[in-house]
C-alpha cells in the first residue's frame, strides 16, 4: 500500500493523478482562409444572379400602343394560380391572340396592368407575349419568333407572374400590346 506522502501531490510532487494539458495557441489562419473563401463565393453568386439579371423598366401606364396593335386582338382570358417550391404564389394568364392584319408577327412585347378596388395601378408590368406550344404532359411556352404569327393565324399564350401586388382587386388585368415586331 503506498503511504500517504507517495499519493499526495503537494508532498510528492512528482506524481500526478490528473496528467496537465499543455495549451497550444490557436492557428486562425485556416479559419480566415475558409470565411474568405465563403465570401469571395458569394460575391461570385451574387454577381453572377445581378448580371443576368434584366433591368427592370417600367414602362409608363400612358405609353402609346403598337400600330399593328389593332390587328392583334386578344380575347379568351383565363387566369388560375398556383404554390411554387419557396410557398409564394405564381399567377397565370391565358390567352388567346390573333392576327388579323396582314403582317407575319415575329414578336409581341405587352404591357399587363394590375388595377386596385378604387381602379388605379398596382403593378405595372411589361415582358415579352409567349405563345404555348403544348399542353401536355404540362405546358410548354415558346417566343412568338419560334412560331411567328403568320397573317390569318391564331394562337394560345401564357404570362406568368411570380407575384401580384397584395392590393390588386382580383379583376382581370389589362393587356396592351406595346411593341410589334413584323414583316
Amino acid at each position: 500500500m503506498a503511504s500517504h506522502s507517495e499519493i499526495d501531490p503537494e508532498i510528492n510532487p512528482g506524481i500526478n493523478l490528473v496528467p496537465r494539458i499543455e495549451t497550444r495557441d490557436r492557428n486562425w489562419l485556416p479559419l480566415a482562409i475558409a470565411a474568405g473563401v465563403v465570401v469571395l463565393v458569394a460575391a461570385a453568386v451574387i454577381l453572377v444572379f445581378e448580371h443576368g439579371r434584366k433591368p427592370v423598366v417600367v414602362t409608363p401606364v400612358s405609353a402609346a400602343p403598337d400600330p399593328y396593335a389593332a390587328s392583334l386582338p386578344i380575347s379568351g382570358l383565363v387566369m388560375s394560380e398556383s404554390s411554387n417550391l419557396a410557398g409564394g404564389k405564381v399567377t397565370y394568364v391565358d390567352g388567346h391572340i390573333a392576327n388579323k392584319g396582314n403582317r407575319t408577327v415575329s414578336a409581341i412585347t405587352v404591357q399587363v396592368l394590375f388595377r386596385d378596388p378604387a381602379k388605379e395601378v398596382t403593378q405595372n408590368e411589361t415582358e415579352p407575349l409567349k405563345l404555348i406550344r403544348t399542353r401536355d404532359p404540362y405546358v410548354d411556352l415558346e417566343s412568338v419568333s419560334a412560331a411567328p404569327l403568320q397573317p390569318g393565324d391564331e394562337r394560345d399564350f401564357r404570362l406568368i407572374f411570380d407575384a401580384v401586388s397584395p392590393d390588386w382587386n382580383g379583376a382581370y388585368p389589362e393587356i396592351r400590346v406595346l411593341h410589334v415586331d413584323s414583316k
